[in-house]
């Protein structure tokens, strides 16, 4: 019987079926047998160079097997595992390390150029890495000649499992912390609404840190099914992408629209064998129905379904279409989830009569324990309702604006705040406007936003200078990747003498995105 432990199921498999493969990558493969060993010696590992029970545990990792070991090991050691960008900039790594209180981290040496800048006062402990660094580390040689035993654990499924970081309007990531018990019902929800097998293939196409990879983990063990990684190189170039689903004979794919409008564009998918792809859930961003309808067309053996949540409320609703959309309505993002519960409320809130639009807000099993030292934060982000002698229930205002249809499928119609998605990635425009504003020549900066025509957005930014201040665009560019992900960068910056302003005083960024 699996547990309530989000590796509960790594090591009901590894005593099940032992040899069956837990992961993949690039023909290389891991047992369920020899990732639980592998995973109680990392953890050994960690608790022996002194890592406390339910610490923090960075993994600044790309894809490999070493990569499922780093995430098992951490929670077999009774931690909590922390996903770090490995192409974020120094700065913003350090912060994120700071911020979280994170001592261990698990490495590999691809990411040394940017370990070799870890702020030595930060006294990180190092694991995977072998080269010579001005810090403590541990290689994966001796880390794999130590015991295969399972530490003892003094765990309950509502203690943390991972926190997770993401933009901040602030100009500073803020770290999402969630339970065993939510990510066990995340996993169990998709291993149930698609109908997983041990027979499954599921690429693991999103990176560590976005919660898209989330369920192609935790879903995939739930089944016993095989992880198939998916290396960076291959997310990169569509028909690259379509012969790996060819090659690996991969079944399950949840991923986001650009990477499934690239691979109808440019995956050469006349050219393969994609019989083995019966499921694509996609979220992050809505897809425009006729492009959707063309995808569903070339592949009519394969179910679709879009799936909405917020990274703070995981896949809290889904909509499984029944055929390609016939029209340019918008897809819904359907009902909530098992274990879920959502409410609409309007700018005072209110609840909204159904068919009005307004903000959705979600209670529910996956839902986020709340923002990593910021109650600030989770004052703004979470309404409580109460009724007379029950305990107040917590909703999550997820700042998304919808309406539900006389269906009783929920519509999303944009957003009520700065946020934006870009090709998945969820971005605060007034993060990328407090970056630019720290450049010594810049004033005032505005950031915004124009169609990308892949049904993304492409990040803008128009900067007023200091009066007297000679720098180029290009400049800023180069400071603005020392402060943020590559996906938050702006691909252009305008150099102004004066930004457009509204009859109040405030940047027209309106204006800015029409011109």
């Amino acid at each position: 019987m699996m547990g309530f432990l989000i590796q509960s199921p790594l090591e009901y498999y590894a005593q099940t079926t032992p040899e069956h493969p837990a992961l993949s990558f690039k023909g290389d493969t891991l047992s369920y047998s020899k990732l639980n060993m592998a995973a109680n010696q990392l953890a050994n590992a960690l608790l022996e160079n002194g890592a406390k029970a339910k610490a923090n545990i960075g993994i600044l990792h790309h894809k490999n097997l070493d990569l499922g070991v780093a995430i098992y090991g951490i929670l077999k050691a009774g931690c909590v595992f922390v996903p770090l960008d490995p192409l974020m900039p120094a700065e913003r790594l350090n912060f994120i390390l700071r911020d979280c209180e994170v001592e261990h981290v698990i490495a590999s040496d691809v990411q040394l150029s940017l370990l070799k800048q870890l702020d030595s006062k930060l006294n990180i402990h190092v694991y995977g890495v072998d080269a010579e660094l001005p810090c403590p580390q541990a290689t994966w040689e001796s880390i794999r000649s130590g015991s295969t035993e399972q530490p003892e654990l003094d765990l309950i499924d509502d203690d943390l499992g991972y926190i997770m970081y993401t933009s901040g309007s602030t100009g500073q990531p803020k770290g999402m912390m969630h339970t065993h018990v939510g990510s066990i019902t995340y996993a169990r929800w998709g291993a149930r609404h698609v109908k997983m097998s041990a027979a499954d293939r599921v690429a693991s196409h999103a990176p560590l840190h976005f919660d898209l990879s989330i369920f192609d983990f935790f879903s995939t063990a739930q089944s016993g099914g095989t992880v198939v990684l998916v290396p960076e190189p291959v997310t990169r170039f569509p028909a690259s992408w379509t012969q790996y689903i060819e090659d690996e004979k991969i079944s399950v794919v949840f991923t986001v629209p650009y990477t499934l409008i690239s691979m109808f564009e440019g995956g050469a998918m006349e050219k393969r064998n994609l019989s083995s792809l019966r499921w694509i859930l996609y979220g992050g961003e809505p897809y425009p129905p006729k492009l959707l309808h063309a995808l569903m067309c070339a592949l009519p053996d394969t179910r679709f379904s879009n799936v909405y949540g917020p990274a703070e409320a995981p896949s809290c609703t889904v909509y499984d279409l029944p055929g390609p959309p016939e029209s340019e309505e918008p897809i819904p993002i359907g009902t909530v989830s098992t274990n879920s519960e959502d409410i609409i409320i309007d700018s005072n809130g209110k609840d909204c009569p159904d068919g009005e639009p307004g903000e959705l807000c979600i209670r529910s099993t996956t839902l986020t324990r709340g923002y990593w030292k910021r109650e600030d934060l989770n004052e703004r982000a979470f309404l409580a309702r109460a009724r007379a002698g029950v305990f107040p229930k917590m909703y999550f205002k997820t700042g998304d604006r919808v309406v539900r249809n006389e269906h009783g499928l929920l519509v999303f119609l944009g957003r009520v705040d700065r946020m934006i998605k870009t090709r998945g990635h969820r971005v605060e425009l007034d993060e990328v406007e407090a970056a630019l504003a720290q450049h010594e020549s810049v004033l005032e900066a505005a950031a915004f936003t124009i169609d990308d025509g892949k049904n993304s957005k492409e990040i803008r930014a128009a900067v007023l200078l200091k009066q007297g201040a000679v720098v180029d665009d290009n400049e800023i560019v180069r400071f603005a990747r020392t402060k943020l992900p590559p996906y938050a960068v702006p691909a252009h910056i305008l150099l102004s003498d004066a930004l457009p302003r509204t009859s109040t005083g405030k940047i027209d960024r309106n204006k800015l995105s029409d011109s």
